[in-house]
């Protein structure tokens, strides 16, 4: 277990702050809540936050010096910083959605996956397969009808993260518990997502700037990883944080809201279409991104992701049908109107 350090503590008392501003403005309301698949919610107070990185591309290939310089020019996606103002509280999942609870899910619901339903199935660990010898020189084998969020080609316990997960998978999940429960459940928008991420933080990482101290705070590629693919051995994180795949949901520390694993683990789906400029175009209060595109956006990094790609600005995206052994989700319930008090002699 990672000890939260003296910056966390601190970043924690922040916290504290802000949602007892909050509590000011809204009835109180429990800052953490669990639903009936056994998904743990934390409450994350409105806030506002700097949105994105403007940081120079010299700045970047000092701090990443095994990388080449053409992939800090890919980044202007990031830009330019903006200020984001969240309005209203929700709830956040504090992990990732598990293996277990999509289980659940699908055997409660009927819900047949895309990666099944589609008879094309997902991505996978294959030891015999050669990146290099396929033809986009990918990490993982597929699509192949044996990968699916039940088989990455890994061992994985109910209390991994479920990978395979298309957008459409992701949003099925969200429909399903709308219903079931009436409260109203949905993917975080991408600025929740950063605003939850950062929680007060300005620097790459919630733990500050430092891409060598990541393997400590996340689970990311690394010097446990980097044995099954030699060919990346020089861009993964040094030390080791006690995983070359996934890891239990929860296994590090939470960051000052109390959320785990936001960066690592599994990349997360969120609402948004992606475009490229979209920051110079978006609003400050609660922006829910493009209103139509060609691919959603994903959030967060992965177990096999490089720290340069594991910052809290960076964006990556996917069409929705994409299923991906390193592509999971988590939810946000929405947190439900304050109910109008009934007038005093009203009848029942």
């Amino acid at each position: 277990m990672v000890r939260a350090t003296s910056a966390a503590l601190q970043g924690v008392c922040l916290a504290l702050v802000l949602a007892a501003s909050a509590a000011q403005a809204q009835p109180a309301a429990p800052t953490l809540w669990v639903n009936a698949l056994g998904m743990p919610f934390v409450r994350i107070a409105p806030g506002s936050f700097r949105m994105g990185s403007s940081e120079p591309v010299d700045a970047l290939a000092r701090a990443y010096p095994t990388l080449e310089r053409w992939r800090f020019e890919q980044l202007a996606d990031e830009a330019p910083a903006h200020t984001v103002r969240i309005t209203r509280a929700f709830y956040l999942g504090q992990t990732e959605v598990t293996v277990g609870q999509f289980r659940r899910f699908v055997h409660t619901s009927g819900y047949v996956p895309e990666s099944e339903a589609d008879g094309t199935g997902g991505y996978g660990y294959n030891p015999a397969y050669d990146p290099a010898a396929s033809a986009r020189g990918d990490a993982f084998e597929g699509r192949d009808p044996r990968y699916s969020w039940r088989n990455p080609g890994f061992a994985q316990g109910d209390d991994h993260p479920v990978v395979n997960i298309t957008w459409h998978d992701a949003h099925a999940l969200a429909a399903w518990l709308s219903a079931t429960e009436g409260h109203r459940y949905r993917l975080p928008t991408e600025a929740e997502w950063e605003y939850a991420c950062r929680a007060g933080t300005r620097t790459r990482y919630p733990h500050g700037d430092d891409p060598a101290a990541l393997a400590r705070h996340a689970n990311v590629f690394d010097e446990d990883a980097a044995p099954y693919w030699p060919r990346w051995r020089p861009q993964a994180a040094p030390g080791h944080d006690g995983h070359a795949f996934t890891a239990p949901v929860g296994r590090y520390a939470p960051n000052a809201f109390g959320v785990h694993d936001m960066l690592g683990n599994v990349w997360e789906w969120v609402s948004d279409w992606y475009a490229e400029e979209g920051y110079a175009h978006s609003p400050r209060d609660d922006p829910q991104g493009p209103a139509t595109g060609q691919v959603r956006v994903r959030r967060g990094g992965s177990w096999h992701t490089w720290p340069l790609y594991a910052r809290c600005a960076f964006r990556n995206w996917n069409t929705p049908q994409t299923r991906y052994t390193l592509v999971g989700l988590r939810l946000v319930r929405e947190i439900d109107p304050p109910q109008s008090p009934r007038p005093r002699g009203a009848r029942r």
